[in-house]
């Protein structure tokens, strides 16, 4: 993988050309090359240009000869667009065989050296394609060519040939190409980053509400375990995930800082932190509002006293009344006034409330309770009327007749001690015999008015003195009825008389004639 972000490890495979150039002294026996053969390196990069690498070839097919290898050592790269150029250099091992002798010529016996490890210098260099597929993990090896010093020590030499021992230094060209396998990253993952955020279940936090504060961690490590811990100066922190819960009972308000810590590893990259602020607002009081229905009544009546209470954190509130009068009970949103006793006017109703901080709040609202309607005005009654019709010769006077009338008069007077009566005495018109001259007119009438003033001061003098009645309480007046009659008016106390055509009678001028008993006449 090349480019700004190269692999950490490469794996090539291929094929591997080894082009030998020595002898076996003293013999001056050539190795020969050996066309076939396959390599494979690993190289584990430490940064971006350098390495170390592991390299074995196997070159197994020459004329007799062969060789086995391995190598390790360090390796430079430079890494460019979708190429990379490479260069190494190892020390390492080969196991040789070989070279092929006649003796006598050809078709004479066959000689060979056997296998012999013995050490080897190895140097070069090649370039690399990055292939865009698979995410760029494979590659192709364009080319790779390569130096290889080679030393064998075959022992003594022997007559017989067989082995033929003796030393050998190769100097050899090793060409090879092949299939890159690209893994990992040089470029470091991201460090890990660390936010926080605090959430309560309203925008406003007071003391005492529920606090979480949850924190967001990028760049981890899948495989690996994160640990989290938290502190903060705004009361109790709980929690050992990413979720931690604050009591905030008893803050004061103010602001206050949250701080977490992520980590899952020692490095710096591996950890991190975060910080969120903290904001207690002081709690506000509750409110209230107070109503009454109906907020007028009748004495006696009651009217329903409702408060609607709130309060801005949501704490429970605790409902109480009072009243300038009357009664009330209550304890919830709504309570029962009273006026039972109450005088007409306006009560004063107090609707309280205290939430369960021990703030509180009120609110007033009036009860009216109407006067009760004024008695109705005492009005005059009229009651029995006494005749005068039946004594001709003494029309003036009351009879026993009229006594059942003048009783039931007096029970009513006496029943009524604060109410006073008024007697009218009435006449018919009296006849005027012969011709009628004005004179005879005038006495006419004069006669009448005497009659019917006679006939009221009777009556009060019957009630006076034979019922038992105040005469202050009896006024007597003289009326145009035209009727010989006495009527009789109860006026209670605070009514008042129309005196519409009846005239005071001047009780000095008349006198009282005694009630005229009725005679009975013998069988």
């Amino acid at each position: 993988m090349s480019g700004p972000n190269p692999s950490r490890v490469d794996i090539f495979l291929g094929y591997s050309y080894f082009g030998a150039h020595g002898q076996v002294k003293p013999q001056d026996v050539p190795f020969t090359s050996v066309d076939e053969g396959v390599i494979g390196s690993g190289a584990y990069y430490f940064n971006k240009y350098v390495g170390a690498e592991g390299i074995f070839i196997d070159n197994p097919d020459g004329v007799n000869d062969g060789f086995q290898a391995g190598y390790l050592g360090p390796i430079f790269r430079a890494p460019m667009q979708n190429f990379t150029l490479f260069a190494h250099g190892l020390a390492g091992g080969v196991r040789s065989s070989g070279p092929n002798a006649t003796e006598n010529g050809p078709g004479g016996p066959f000689y060979s050296e056997p296998y012999q490890w013995g050490p080897s210098l190895m140097v070069g260099g090649g370039m690399d394609y990055d292939l865009p597929w698979f995410n760029h993990h494979f590659g192709i090896r364009l080319f790779e060519a390569d130096y290889r010093y080679i030393h064998e020590d075959y022992g003594p030499v022997n007559p017989n040939n067989d082995p033929m021992g003796g030393r050998a230094n190769l100097g050899a060209a090793e060409l090879s190409s092949g299939i890159l396998f690209h893994f990992g990253s040089i470029v470091p993952p991201p460090p890990v980053t660390y936010s926080c955020a605090v959430t309560a279940p309203t925008g406003t936090i007071y003391p005492g509400d529920p606090v979480t504060v949850t924190g967001t961690a990028a760049n981890l490590n899948p495989k690996k375990t994160a640990a989290y811990t938290w502190t903060s100066d705004a009361g109790k922190v709980s929690g050992t995930s990413n979720v931690a819960a604050i009591d905030t009972a008893g803050l004061s308000a103010g602001t206050y800082t949250v701080k977490g810590h992520v980590s899952e590893g020692n490095k710096p990259t591996q950890m991190a932190d975060c910080s969120v602020p903290l904001t207690i607002t002081a709690p506000l009081p509750p409110t209230v509002s107070c109503s009454a229905n109906p907020s007028t009544v009748k004495p006696g009546d009651s009217s329903t006293i409702t408060a609607m209470g709130s309060s801005p954190q949501n704490y429970p509130l605790t409902y109480s009344y009072s009243s300038t009068a009357g009664t009330i009970n209550g304890n919830t949103s709504t309570a029962t006034l009273s006026t039972t006793g109450a005088a007409p006017g306006t009560i004063t109703v107090t609707c309280n409330v205290v939430d369960s901080k021990g703030m509180t709040a009120s609110q007033q609202t009036t009860v009216t309770v109407e006067a009760p309607p004024p008695p109705p005005a005492p009005t005059t009654q009229a009651l029995c009327s006494v005749s005068f019709d039946r004594d001709k010769r003494r029309p003036t006077r009351v009879d026993n007749e009229a006594k059942a009338c003048l009783d039931d008069i007096a029970l009513t007077a006496q029943r009524q001690a604060d109410a006073k009566l008024v007697i009218t005495g009435n006449s018919e018109p009296v006849k005027v015999f012969g011709k009628k001259t004005p004179k005879k007119e005038e006495r006419a009438e004069k006669e009448a008015e005497k009659n019917a003033a006679e006939r009221a001061v009777n009556t009060k003098a019957y009630l006076v003195d034979e019922k038992g009645i105040d005469a202050s309480r009896i006024a007597v007046y003289t009326g145009n009825a035209g009727t010989n009659t006495a009527t009789t008016t109860l006026i209670p106390a605070g009514a008042t008389l129309d005196v519409t055509g009846i005239t005071p009678v001047d009780e000095s001028a008349v006198k009282a004639v005694p009630r005229t008993p009725v005679r009975r006449h013998k069988k």
